[in-house]
C-alpha cells in the first residue's frame, strides 16, 4: 500500500517540481538584473529542491519498474520492495556524494 501511495503522490509532485525547474531554468540565461528574475534563477539552483526532485525521481522510477515486474508475473513482491529501496538508497547516495563534491571541492 505504501508503494502505491508513494508512486501516485510522487508522480504529482514531480510534475510540479520538473515544471518549476523548466520555468526557473529559463531565467538562468537572462541578463536582466530585475529582482524577480534573480530570485527565480536562485530558486533553480536551490539545493533542497534539487535533492527532493532527484530523490523522488529515483524512487518513482524504481517503484515503477517494480510495478511492471509484478504485472509481468514476478511474484516476489517483498523482495522487489527491498531491492528497490536498497538500490534507491545507493543511487541517491551516489548522487549526493557527486553533487556535494561538485559544490564543495
Amino acid at each position: 500500500m505504501f508503494v502505491w501511495f508513494f508512486h501516485r503522490l510522487s508522480g504529482v509532485v514531480l510534475i510540479f517540481l520538473l515544471s518549476l525547474q523548466l520555468v526557473t531554468g529559463t531565467f538562468q540565461s537572462s541578463l536582466s538584473q530585475n529582482e524577480f528574475v534573480r530570485a527565480m534563477a536562485g530558486l533553480h539552483r536551490h539545493t533542497a529542491l534539487i535533492f527532493v526532485t532527484v530523490f523522488l525521481l529515483v524512487f518513482h522510477a524504481l517503484y515503477g519498474v517494480r510495478t511492471i515486474l509484478l504485472d509481468l508475473g514476478v511474484g516476489r513482491e517483498r523482495w522487489l520492495f527491498w531491492a528497490c529501496n536498497v538500490l534507491g538508497v545507493i543511487l541517491f547516495g551516489a548522487f549526493l556524494t557527486h553533487y556535494l563534491m561538485l559544490v564543495r571541492p
